[in-house]
């Protein structure tokens, strides 16, 4: 009972952290998400949403493995009988089945991409194209393709529909926009995302952070392009005109784990959108400076700054007492 009981707080703290946090992170980009977006370049702006995004869970886990488990383990006595409550096993299993949830889609979608990924390659042709270093390949589909698949070793699939119909200055743009999103790992970033949002299942909050990074994540790589220069920024507006004139009428790809340079889902609003930001790049001298704070942070330093003072607090036996003190007033409560 006692590794039973450790489990039951373990997927109880897990979910109500991450509920608690995600609620913070909600609220916070409903307060600064919009004067954000017009401070920061884009790429700092889909930075920040990311880090909204995901830092929820991330905290959760480092307060769990560093001071919950320890706690436990060290303050609570292993002989007796302290039963689960039922409401502490509810909140556990709810815990568990986001926790379950976000591993099967995770994988899910990683098979789909997988097959989707190996049956284009099966029918496929390899293609050589300027300044890109990324196997790169022609493909037959209805919708018009520009993609890069795959996080650990990403493709370019270019439709042939796509390939004949831009100019050789918009298909280096539109390439160039491609190489923004594997720069910013973005793949990696889109699953990691996904699977936060599946791991929250009793709050239901993210979904206008994971709509705001999508929007960004496409600014930024049209930023990534737009920074070689005026005449790149127009050819890839232009790109972007053409392939959407090319998407059948009701038509969306169904690729769990790629970048796109039009998505299935992107309303032709926002397609418009980009090209009125690209012809006003195009307009810009010089490169544009953010001037918030935020944008010359990396992303990985609040991460870090948690693990270190956890840890730090892990050491401390009183904060290890405090914390176990805690938990022996909330399994109270809970009964």
């Amino acid at each position: 009972m006692f590794f039973v009981l450790g489990l039951s707080i373990v997927l109880a703290a897990l979910l109500l952290c991450n509920s608690c946090t995600s609620l913070i992170s909600s609220l916070t980009w409903r307060v600064v998400g919009p004067r954000a977006g017009q401070r920061l370049s884009a790429a700092s702006f889909a930075g920040m949403i990311f880090l909204l995004r995901t830092f929820p869970i991330v905290l959760g886990i480092v307060c769990v493995s560093l001071l919950l488990i320890p706690a436990y383990l060290e303050h609570e006595p292993r002989q007796g009988y302290e039963p689960v409550s039922f409401k502490l096993a509810i909140i556990a299993g709810v815990s568990a089945i986001g926790l379950a949830l976000a591993l099967f889609r995770g994988l899910a979608a990683w098979r789909a991409t997988s097959r989707l990924n190996s049956d284009w390659l099966l029918h496929a042709e390899p293609i050589n194209l300027p300044q890109v270093k990324i196997p790169s390949y022609r493909i037959q589909h209805q919708f018009p393709v520009i993609a890069i698949v795959g996080v650990l070793r990403p493709r370019l699939f270019i439709a042939e529909q796509v390939l004949d119909s831009l100019r050789p200055e918009e298909l280096i743009a539109a390439i160039e926009h491609e190489a923004g999103h594997v720069v910013a790992n973005d793949n990696l970033r889109r699953g990691l995302m996904r699977a936060c949002r599946d791991v929250l299942v009793m709050v239901p909050s993210g979904r206008l952070l994971d709509r705001a990074w999508l929007e960004a994540s496409e600014a930024a790589a049209d930023e990534y392009a737009a920074r070689r220069g005026r005449q790149v920024a127009l050819d890839l507006a232009s790109a972007l005109v053409t392939i959407a004139r090319l998407i059948p009428a009701g038509m969306k790809p169904a690729m769990p784990a790629g970048a796109f340079i039009i998505s299935g889902q992107e309303e032709v609003s926002g397609v418009k959108a980009r090209v009125r930001r690209l012809m006003q790049l195009a307009d810009q001298k010089g490169t544009r400076n953010d001037r918030a704070l935020i944008s010359r942070i990396p992303l990985w330093i609040p991460i870090v700054l948690t693990i270190l003072a956890a840890a730090l607090a892990a050491n401390d036996p009183h904060v290890l007492a405090s914390v176990h003190l805690l938990i022996e007033e909330s399994v109270h409560l809970l009964s």
